[in-house]
């Protein structure tokens, strides 16, 4: 992929993003033809939108980590983005749908890294990211799928969409847990019980995703650093507001989360 074709889709990324339009494959058209041609885009991509709303990183995504969410999209790997300073929110917030093209939410766990993770080369160990992680947290993920026609997926143009990552909405961080494979997480809307899923659904346990994320880092010279935030993948399968209602997503035994969608 040239640079000046690598450049071409950041830019028009970000045109499509101000202007609204739909989402369609592009990776062809800007001759995107491997995983790492796609990570370039993204880079480059969120570089854009830094530089423009002067923010930062606050740490990363991992998606399609869950089976339901790989048969839903299609995609049968795991994917990553980049979260940005200025689209964390705490528990509570109320966002409009009218701001984003079609507005997705995804049910998660998220983890706060207390040291640097940085494989060396090498597959991490379970037990090296679980000494890494300081605290956990329910959370959801908001992701514009700008109207993306699901029987058309291409990976390669989600991964440059910077894996549709829109933001997130974290509850309160806890020290202490239990097990994470076991913890069931139950979605309501509007107090009513909408699904529920396990720990055990993203890759069989939330710490597998990051060890996935922190070898995928590595190999863009970009490790996970201390004070990352990790969102590990969908417990269920995204759910997309059709009316103004009040999500709450609850952690067994560790906590919950709430976000308001208005008009």
């Amino acid at each position: 992929m040239t640079a000046g074709n690598l450049i071409g889709a950041a830019e028009a990324l970000v045109n499509e993003h101000r202007s609204g339009a739909r989402f369609q494959p592009f990776a062809t058209a800007f001759g995107i033809a491997s995983v790492g041609d796609a990570y370039g885009v993204q880079r480059e991509y969120v570089r854009l939108q830094m530089q423009a709303r002067r923010t930062s990183v606050a740490g990363h995504k991992i998606g399609l980590t869950s089976k339901r969410m790989q048969e839903m999209c299609g995609i049968d790997s795991p994917i990553a983005g980049v979260v940005l300073e200025d689209r964390v929110h705490r528990s509570g917030v109320a966002v409009r749908a009218s701001a984003y093209g079609r507005i997705g939410l995804e049910f998660e766990i998220a983890v706060r890294l207390g040291r640097d993770l940085q494989p060396g080369g090498r597959d991490l160990e379970f037990a090296e990211v679980a000494a890494a992680v300081d605290a956990i947290c329910p959370a959801i993920e908001i992701i514009d799928d700008r109207h993306a026609d699901y029987r058309n997926l291409e990976v390669l143009s989600v991964i440059a969409d910077n894996a549709w990552n829109a933001g997130i909405v974290l509850g309160d961080f806890v020290r202490s847990w239990p097990d994470l494979a076991a913890i069931a997480g139950v979605v309501a809307v509007d107090g009513q019980e909408a699904d529920r899923g396990f720990g055990r659904d993203v890759l069989g346990h939330p710490f597998h995703p990051v060890a996935w994320l922190a070898g995928h880092l590595a190999r863009s010279e970009t490790p996970l650093r201390a004070g990352d935030i990790v969102m590990t993948g969908n417990l269920v399968t995204t759910k997309f507001p059709e009316r103004p209602s009040t999500y709450r997503f609850d952690l067994v035994g560790v906590g919950s989360v709430e976000l308001s969608i208005q008009p």
